[in-house]
């Protein structure tokens, strides 16, 4: 019988983790909402990849690919990987490699990504 709570208890522990995982912070968003509407945007002319940190970004089963997929939904994004992490398992470098054709607007994917949940995600490289 104990078992069977233990089960239960690990199971309510995962979904609470992915719960508060996946939930924006209200706070954050309107701040760096109004600075990228207020930017102008930068619109790629050739193809290429760079580099973005995503901060918010904490694990790579539920926030990763909310990443992945807020990206990959703008004009011009052909792929988002994650970055090579130093410990398997472990999102221990919090960020993303966007290969893009021209056309790609870099402005419109942070606040793609600012709105999904995701604020303060800047350009590395």
């Amino acid at each position: 019988m104990r078992g069977i709570a233990y089960v239960i208890a690990v199971f309510a522990a995962i979904g609470i983790i992915i719960g508060i995982v996946s939930y924006p912070n209200p706070a954050e968003s309107p701040n760096r909402r109004a600075a990228t509407t207020a930017a102008p945007t930068t619109l790629m002319t050739e193809s290429g990849t760079l580099t973005i940190a995503v901060p918010t970004m904490h694990c790579e089963i539920a926030c990763f690919p909310r990443v992945k997929t807020t990206l990959e939904r703008n004009d011009g994004v052909q792929s988002v990987e994650l970055a090579v992490q130093r410990e398997k398992g472990v999102l221990d470098n919090r960020q993303v490699i966007v290969n893009y054709d021209n056309g790609f607007h870099l402005n419109t994917a942070l606040s793609s990504l600012d709105e999904e949940g995701f604020p303060n995600s800047v350009v590395v490289q």
